[in-house]
Order: structure tokens, then C-alpha cells, then sequence
């Protein structure tokens, strides 16, 4: 598995519904990308005047990211798609 360093967070993406509250079926070409991923790794944190400040966010936790992060990079391992994304991306726990 991949340790990510410093503020970088490694996000499992989490599948949306692909059906409305209606009970309509979405087809995946009109999908959007999901926004919420749960935490697969975690780096230590960064240096703030030489104190480690750790991350807020926990390998498991559910989180919401924005959409199009401007350090959010794509990645496969083992065959599974993950991103990684810095901690200020996150806009929140779930």
C-alpha cells in the first residue's frame, strides 16, 4: 500500500446511487464523478514552525472532497482506482 507523505491524503472513491429519490435509473454516460471517498492512507502531517501538526482526517473515515481539486491525482494500485489528494481539498467528514 502507498504511505503518503506530508499533507496528502490516499481516498478510496465511493460509488453515488445510480438511481434518484423517484426511483429513475441513471445510466453511467450521464454520471458524474463521485465526490465522497473514504480514507485508505494518511501521511504524518506537516512542519509548522518545527511542530508536526497532524492531518484531521483517519484511515476509514468517509470524506467529501472538491470536485475538481487542483491537487487531486488519479491512481491505480493493484488493479483498484484510488486519488490522492491534499488534506485542503477536503471539505469535510461525513
Amino acid at each position: 500500500m502507498l504511505s503518503p507523505l506530508h499533507n496528502y491524503v490516499l481516498l478510496e472513491r465511493l460509488e453515488e446511487q445510480n438511481k434518484t429519490a423517484g426511483g429513475i435509473i441513471i445510466p453511467d454516460n450521464a454520471k458524474e464523478k463521485p465526490v465522497r471517498g473514504r480514507v485508505a492512507a494518511a501521511g504524518p502531517g506537516v512542519y509548522d514552525d518545527g511542530m508536526l501538526v497532524p492531518l484531521s482526517v483517519r484511515v476509514g473515515d468517509t470524506v467529501l472532497f472538491a470536485k475538481w481539486a487542483s491537487s487531486a491525482s488519479e491512481i491505480k494500485i493493484d488493479g483498484k482506482d484510488y486519488i490522492i489528494i491534499k488534506e485542503s481539498d477536503i471539505l469535510g467528514i461525513l
